[in-house]
């Protein structure tokens, strides 16, 4: 079964080390979002309408709020996946332009050649979430050494100083906005698109034409992305039950809430709180 075995949070969002066995659904993330090959069997994902292969040759490249999906395969081997989730913002603090990294157009293509310095960097950051879980200040250098490649590697960002889309973007027709501060301020009280529609004025069509135009992903996508990142500090924090954080997310069972977790994060509940609070004493315990 796919569990996280390591992770690490800060300011930069967080690094997942994924043992993965079997598919997520399709859904996006808030962050500009690579996934980068450790070990394991070659594998592929699907990103917006295509299948590209994560392999020690190729890294996958998915923009902010782009739809995908792990497509692994029936009888596939496992493997061992880095997966990063960056906030804008932090790679903004290296050059002020990274901040369109939350653009939908920030990587051109989905898949990309990895370099001997990214495999090679991406080996070193896994090692040493492996290895001493609790550096959180040594995992952000690396982390930092690995973006950094990935971005002059991958991105054109030399050639435009900011992306006019993620511009555009900033002008969201008022109903959207608020559909979405709807979305936001309760996910719990938002499970009829059509009622959600009906509230801010539109017909189910024209909401989901509207809402899909404007942010680039359907309003279920967009209200699942919401659910999952607060699912994600809720489980990593380790303050509340796992019955208490799927009845605040509104799931009408936490077995619901569990399989959804897995079903988007790559891990069951209970692995990714073990893992995210696993320091190094723990480690050595472990041992």
């Amino acid at each position: 079964m796919s569990n996280a075995l390591r992770l690490a949070r800060g300011i930069f969002g967080r690094v997942a080390l994924l043992d993965m066995d079997r598919p997520l659904v399709r859904h996006a993330h808030p962050h500009c979002h690579v996934l980068l090959k450790v070990e394991g069997a070659d594998t592929q994902f699907s990103v917006g309408e295509r299948i590209v292969p994560l392999t020690d040759d190729s890294a996958v490249l998915i923009n902010a709020w782009e739809p995908h999906a792990y497509a692994h395969h029936d009888g596939q081997p496992a493997t061992i996946i880095l997966a990063l989730y960056i906030e804008p913002s932090w790679l903004g603090a290296f050059r002020p332009n990274w901040k369109a990294s939350g653009a939908p157009d920030f990587f051109a293509v989905p898949v990309g050649s990895a370099t001997l310095r990214i495999r090679g960097l991406t080996r070193v950051l896994a090692e040493a979430m492996v290895h001493d879980p609790g550096n959180a200040d040594e995992h952000e250098r690396l982390l930092a050494d690995l973006m950094i490649a990935v971005i002059e590697r991958f991105a054109a960002w030399r050639d435009e100083p900011a992306s006019l889309r993620l511009a555009a973007s900033l002008v969201v027709d008022h109903r959207i906005r608020k559909a979405v501060a709807m979305m936001r301020d309760d996910p719990r009280a938002v499970n009829d698109m059509e009622g959600l529609a009906r509230a801010v004025g539109l017909s189910r069509a024209h909401f989901f034409r509207l809402f899909e135009a404007t942010l680039n992903v359907s309003p279920r996508v967009y209200l699942n992305v919401l659910r999952l990142e607060r699912a994600v500090q809720a489980v990593a924090e380790g303050t509340e039950s796992f019955a208490k954080v799927s009845e605040s997310l509104g799931f009408s069972a936490p077995a619901h809430f569990s399989r959804f977790f897995h079903d988007h994060a790559g891990s069951s509940p209970t692995a990714f709180r073990t893992v995210a609070g696993l320091r190094r004493s723990d480690y050595e315990t472990l041992r």
